[in-house]
Formats: C-alpha cells, sequence, structure tokens
C-alpha cells in the first residue's frame, strides 16, 4: 500500500532506502517464486539528531550527515540504483480513517470530497499537502471507509532531496510501518483475518489493525514506555471489538529496530501478560531469501521487513497491471 506516492502504478524501484531518526537502510531484491531475493541490504547508523521524525518542522537536520550515510550506504550495495522507493517515518503524516456513507462515482468528485474532509483537521493548507488515500473496507451500514494519509509538502520533499543529491529518484514515498504491513501481508492467509501490528522504533511506535488486506485502524505515538504503550493496545483492542465490530484478532504481531537490547522482549511480555493472547515477532524470513554470503540474522531481518515488504508490493501491484 502506497500512501504518499502517486495513484498511478510508479516504475519498478531498483532499491528500497529507509531515513528514519535512528539510521539510514537500504536495500536491492529481486523475484525468486512468491519471495523477494535480497542481493544486498545495508545500515548506516545515523549521529543523533540528524533527523528528527516530526508533523510540522523539517525533519533533515543535518543533511550533510544524512547524505553522507546514505552515500556510504548505498556505495556498498551491489549496484548504485536510480529509481527508488523511499520509506519516511510515521510521524511526518497524519494518518486517518474517513467514513462516507456514498462515494462519487468520479475520481475528481472523490478527491475532492477527501480533500475537504481532510482539510477540516490537518494542522496545516490543504494546498501545501501531500495527499494519498485507498478503501479501507466498508460499514454494515453500507457506508465507505477511506484510510487517508496527509504530510506537509516541504517536509516530505526534504527527504527526496536527499536522494536527489546522490542521483536518485524517489518514485514512491510510503511510511515505515505501512511497509512492514506489506510484508505481513505477502504471508499467505494474511488477508483472510483481522490481526493486529505493534511497530516499535526508539523515537516513536506505530499501531495498526488490518482485516482482510486493508488497514482500518492507525495511531501513532511518541516513543513510549513499554507501560504507557500496553496500555494504548489494550485501548486499541477495546475500540476494535466496541467500534469496529471485531471478533478476535488472528494474531498480534510486533516488530521493530534500534531500541535498547531486550526492548522487545520486554514489550512482547507486557503486551501477553495484559491482553491475555500470544505475541509474535513479525518473521521477515518468511517473504526473503538471501543471495549467497548475506547472513540472515535477527537484526538485519528486523530491518530488511518494511524494506522488503515495499517491494513485495510494488512487484504485486506491477503484475497486476
Amino acid at each position: 500500500m502506497s500512501v504518499l506516492s502517486s495513484l498511478l502504478v510508479p516504475p519498478p524501484a531498483e532499491a528500497v532506502i529507509e531515513i528514519g531518526p535512528e539510521a539510514v537502510s537500504a536495500a536491492v531484491f529481486a523475484p525468486r517464486g512468491r519471495e523477494a531475493l535480497v542481493q544486498g541490504c545495508v545500515v548506516e547508523p545515523l549521529p543523533p539528531g540528524a533527523v528528527s521524525a516530526a508533523l510540522l518542522t523539517p525533519n533533515i537536520v543535518d543533511r550533510p550527515a544524512v547524505v553522507a550515510r546514505l552515500r556510504a550506504a548505498i556505495e556498498r550495495l551491489t549496484s548504485k540504483p536510480r529509481r527508488v522507493a523511499l520509506l519516511l517515518p510515521d510521524p511526518v503524516a497524519r494518518v486517518s480513517v474517513v467514513h462516507f456513507e456514498q462515494v462519487p462515482t468520479r475520481f475528481e468528485d472523490l478527491d475532492q470530497l477527501v480533500r475537504w474532509q481532510v482539510k477540516k483537521s490537518a494542522p496545516f493548507p490543504i494546498d501545501d499537502t501531500v495527499l494519498s488515500y485507498m478503501p479501507a473496507g466498508t460499514t454494515p451500514d453500507g457506508g465507505h471507509e477511506f484510510l487517508v494519509v496527509a504530510a506537509r509538502r516541504d517536509i516530505v520533499l526534504g527527504y527526496e532531496a536527499v536522494c536527489e543529491e546522490l542521483g536518485m529518484h524517489a518514485g514512491l514515498v510510503d511510511l515505515s510501518t505501512f511497509g512492514v504491513v506489506n510484508a505481513c501481508l505477502a504471508v499467505p492467509g494474511a488477508r483472510d483475518a483481522d490481526w493486529l501490528l505493534v511497530h516499535v522504533r526508539p523515537a516513536y511506535t506505530s499501531v495498526a489493525i488490518v482485516r482482510s488486506g486493508s488497514v482500518i485502524f492507525f495511531r501513532n505515538l511518541a516513543g513510549e514506555d513499554a507501560g504507557s504503550l500496553v496500555d494504548v493496545v489494550h485501548q486499541t483492542t477495546m475500540y476494535y471489538q466496541d467500534r469496529l465490530s471485531g471478533h478476535g484478532f488472528s494474531q498480534v504481531l510486533l516488530s521493530g529496530v534500534g531500541g535498547l537490547p531486550g526492548t522487545l522482549d520486554d514489550v512482547r511480555r507486557s503486551l501477553e501478560a495484559r491482553l491475555g493472547v500470544e505475541v509474535h515477532r513479525v518473521d521477515t524470513s518468511r517473504v526473503v531469501a538471501f543471495a549467497d554470503r548475506i547472513g540472515a540474522t535477527p537484526e538485519l531481518l528486523a530491518w530488511l521487513a518494511p524494506l522488503a515488504g515495499t517491494w513485495l508490493r510494488m512487484r504485486a501491484e506491477a503484475v497486476a497491471v
């Protein structure tokens, strides 16, 4: 699912790049059956404060440092990409689900309706907004819901400019957690039930509910301790049952990178104790394979989740055209 890119299917990307507060990561893939064959993956840590994950202020604080680390990552790949998919931190965008009783048949009318709805609550002028949306299912009363993502144009352009300085064009821009969602959706059976994803990063945490392949709930939080996060997930579960006609999650999944050692294990144990269900780590190895001489460590698999998910989604769209 692409949220910040054009609704048109972009040309195939030669690599997927993520620029986050803690590191830049880049990977090159090739098809291998239903899997993404990892031909190269590099993670370059960033100096503290070089990138800020924020909705209203410029995110690329130390551009020379970000460019230098991304250049170092690209030089370690098997080839230098020109067309890339770019993943941004979740707090860059405002994500919401909007409801319409009826949906216009013309795209132009639907676009104006979504913009009017977003304009009422967006913290920045709608004319300065990069906006994308996609169907998020129907309601029992026959209404239609859409997942809407809005970000300040200048902030998105700041990330794209880092790639352009290195001769790369970002044909698709998305959020990190949606990359993880797409990795999970590539697992057979993931589109047949409701499930919950908790994506933990040092600067933020996102919680998403997926139903039949669509994100029907999304919430992003600034860096939270495990106790606060567990409370939010519990509240999300209650909302799912009371407002989203939920009948139980088929699975609760946990992903994340860049934190202190043991952080995800602490979160997992806390979630299991509060929710009374087993919580599983996102297993990226189910959707990727590795070229020779690449070691599939748990840390590398965690970094790969959003990158591989984005590539698999682009590949599926290209095949469908």
